[in-house]
């Protein structure tokens, strides 16, 4: 008796390097760069496809024949709960990530102004001055210690505090509510407590604020007079929550790759030129924490790379397959911070390329070279095959980083 083929799905499968993507990409790269895949939870169709090769990605990215709208996208992974009637809704209103022109542009140009390259520029004395405080009390705290909740966590609230003006407790309570949502493994219940108290976390501060303007995020916001009160909460969900998940699993798994590849750590020291010149990028580009990549439903039939692409399908573009295209990249599974990547994708393309990269960007750079800096005999306090990886959430990463230092 035949048995029917498992239904094809998104490879997640990592071989013995922890810094790699599932070897299958490489393979699905080469051979069937536009490959079927099924998808658990989706609108309508269950059929969709997988895109590996970096020219097709970076060409549907681009292309506003394909859709980023919540209600028409399928799960490429399905919620850890049975869903018995499936009825994606929009995106609510100022929840923009998910969402096309003209609502996305509207929302993106209210906020585009606070991570502008000047901006955070203006801003960096103050992050360095959040890097070097959390420098110090890991120092003070002692040797070994976690990397993660000891350095790269705390940088990453605390800059969320100082350039937005929030309370540093309810950000503390909110990172803990939007980190259990990234990771997936919550039940329906969970769920909505998440996303319940995150709004009452967030809901009091925009309504004071609105109330009082003032030259911060909230009140540069309130004064447009374009924004109600849903929206402002809801676009403050989303800023908030961009660098919360984001910062914290590239600083700690970029230290991770680093301190596994000293000859490249060696060059950061002896050139920390190459912060600012491409290393930065390289570990983007390398590490592609967004393992599970962008995802786009086609508007009308489109040919991509010789296959038919129906209206209402969704299409996965495999950002750590198309960031690792040696067609792209020489030597593409070779960390080389000397290289400029130029090309990368790890921070998207098109509309909806990250509106905080710059801010991304130099958080990596002054929390990377202060860090080993301040601690140069800095190193792994396990073997780092027993470090645990986050390899089951939104975002690879590391679950926790042991160091030492003398």
């Amino acid at each position: 008796m035949k048995t029917r083929p498992d239904p094809p799905v998104i490879p997640t499968e990592r071989g013995r390097c922890p810094f790699d993507p599932p070897a299958e990409y490489a393979r699905l790269r080469a051979q069937d760069p536009v490959s079927p895949l099924t998808f658990q939870v989706a609108p309508k169709d269950p059929t969709g496809w997988l895109v590996t090769r970096h020219d097709l990605v970076r060409q549907i990215l681009a292309d506003d024949r394909f859709s980023h709208r919540n209600e028409l996208l399928a799960h490429v992974v399905a919620p850890p709960f049975p869903i018995p009637e499936y009825a994606p809704q929009p995106s609510p209103p100022g929840s923009f990530a998910k969402m096309d022109a003209p609502e996305h542009t509207k929302y993106r140009k209210l906020l585009a102004g606070h991570f502008t390259v000047r901006r955070i520029q203006q801003f960096e004395p103050e992050l360095t001055r959040v890097v070097d405080d959390a420098l110090e009390a890991m120092a003070g705290q002692g040797s070994p210690a976690d990397l993660l909740t000891a350095f790269a966590e705390v940088v990453s609230l605390r800059t969320v505090c100082a350039l937005m003006n929030v309370p540093a407790e309810m950000m503390t309570e909110f990172s803990g509510h939007f980190a259990a949502l990234m990771r997936l493994t919550y039940t329906l219940e969970e769920f909505v407590h998440h996303i319940e108290s995150m709004d009452a976390l967030i809901r009091p501060v925009v309504r004071e604020r609105m109330a009082a303007g003032g030259d911060d995020f909230f009140g540069r916001l309130a004064a447009t007079g374009e924004l109600t009160e849903e929206e402002m909460v809801n676009l403050a969900v989303l800023t908030l929550g961009g660098s919360l998940d984001t910062t914290p699993n590239m600083l700690a798994l970029g230290t991770f790759a680093l301190l596994e590849h000293p000859d490249q750590l060696k060059l950061l020291r002896e050139r920390p030129e190459l912060y600012e010149t491409g290393a930065v990028d390289e570990l983007l580009r390398y590490l592609t924490i967004s393992q599970l990549g962008s995802s786009r439903c086609a508007l009308e039939d489109v040919e991509v790379d010789g296959r038919t692409i129906r209206a209402g399908q969704t299409v996965v573009l495999a950002l750590p397959a198309a960031n690792r295209d040696p067609e792209v990249f020489d030597d593409p599974d070779r960390l080389d911070v000397t290289r400029n990547p130029r090309k990368h994708l790890a921070l998207g393309f098109g509309a909806h390329q990250c509106l905080g990269q710059h801010l991304a960007r130099a958080s990596l750079r002054i929390g990377l070279r202060r860090l080993f800096e301040r601690f140069p005999t800095l190193r792994l306090a396990v073997p780092a095959e027993e470090v645990p990886l986050r390899d089951r959430a939104m975002h690879y990463g590391v679950d926790r980083l042991p160091v030492a230092w003398d």
